[in-house]
């Protein structure tokens, strides 16, 4: 196993926000965890596929612009 396991507050700052996003994601089973005793744990790898999972990709169009007068 060579995947480093995170801390709620270590995924947290990884994807910029406060703990309370990766605690719900876990909480609604939308992420991979892993519970260690008390303490729950989420793979590094699990986050990047969420990350991956809910990328937007950008939609190249010309742009038209108005006449100007």
């Amino acid at each position: 196993m060579t995947d480093r396991l995170l801390t709620v507050g270590q995924a947290a700052e990884l994807l910029g926000t406060t703990e309370r996003f990766p605690r719900r994601l876990i909480a609604e089973r939308r992420i991979v965890f892993i519970k260690v005793g008390r303490h729950v744990r989420i793979p590094e790898r699990a986050l990047e596929e969420f990350v991956a999972a809910h990328t937007v990709q950008s939609i190249a169009t010309p742009r038209r612009f108005a006449a100007v007068a």
